[in-house]
């Protein structure tokens, strides 16, 4: 399960995804969640479902990768399923005491699982093609507007990225410590939900005290290098927007509008 999380990784490449601004891919994941939102029935699903597809083609991820990102959040898309096929209000096709199943919860569930996985992978592609500082440049680029009113955007922006950063570190570290008490007899995988939940006690508190040494370690090293936030500092690589960016971002907007178009007439 553990392996599954890919959240944080960063798959190093050279296609047209990877040479992106970082801006213009922020901008394009917020578009594509808006057209998601907009999408209704099957023709906008299947335009948004294209442009996922083309944007796998173009970044060269595997599309293995995407698909295993699914799997830690399966339980949700299937509570959130189970939700919409049971509680819908329409045409009953079959009912059993509070439980009823209607042809719009039918179809309000297979959408919206379908709307919950395109969007988990299309925002796990921003991070397979983007490095965390690269995408820390990017967010603070465009939050630059709020420095204005005082707002932290730099330690915001560095907060992130290294989150980001240390998730794969944290899955790794949680990985051999379930390595270790494996061998000395815990078991992780049988009993209720009850006794899984306390024989997990043993694995988290090392991994408290392994993340807090981490944190105060990247601490001492930032003060060491006489890190004071953003004030002052320079970057190694400006970002600047190119042909191939606009190009992108006209293509976003020509999506998220044809999308609101269809399905503001109903397609």
């Amino acid at each position: 399960m553990l392996k599954d999380i890919t959240l944080g990784q960063y798959f190093p490449g050279n296609t047209v995804a990877h040479r992106l601004d970082p801006r213009t891919k922020i901008i394009l994941v917020v578009l594509y969640i808006v057209a998601l939102f907009v999408a209704e029935w099957f023709v906008t699903y299947a335009i948004m479902a294209a442009a996922l597809v083309a944007c796998v083609s173009v970044s060269k991820v595997p599309p293995k990768s995407l698909v295993r990102g699914l799997k830690p959040v399966l339980f949700i898309i299937a509570f959130t399923a189970l939700l919409n096929l049971f509680y819908t209000p329409g045409q009953v096709i079959w009912s059993w005491w509070v439980l009823k199943i209607t042809v719009e919860g039918i179809e309000t569930a297979f959408f919206m699982v379908l709307r919950i996985s395109m969007l988990i992978m299309g925002t796990f592609l921003l991070t397979y093609t983007t490095s965390p500082i690269t995408l820390t440049d990017g967010l603070e680029s465009l939050l630059g507007p709020l420095k204005k009113i005082r707002v932290p955007v730099h330690e915001l922006s560095m907060m992130m990225s290294i989150a980001l950063r240390f998730i794969p570190t944290l899955i790794e570290e949680t990985d051999k410590i379930m390595s270790a008490q494996k061998a000395r007899g815990a078991d992780f995988e049988t009993g209720n939900i009850f006794q899984r939940a306390k024989a997990m006690i043993p694995l988290l508190v090392p991994l408290f005290i392994s993340a807090f040494r981490r944190a105060d370690e990247l601490a001492v090293a930032m003060e060491c290098r006489c890190y004071h936030g953003g004030e002052g500092r320079t970057k190694l690589k400006v970002l600047r927007y190119a042909g191939i960016d606009v190009t992108a971002l006209i293509l976003g907007a020509a999506v998220l509008a044809g999308v609101a178009v269809l399905a503001h007439y109903g397609l």
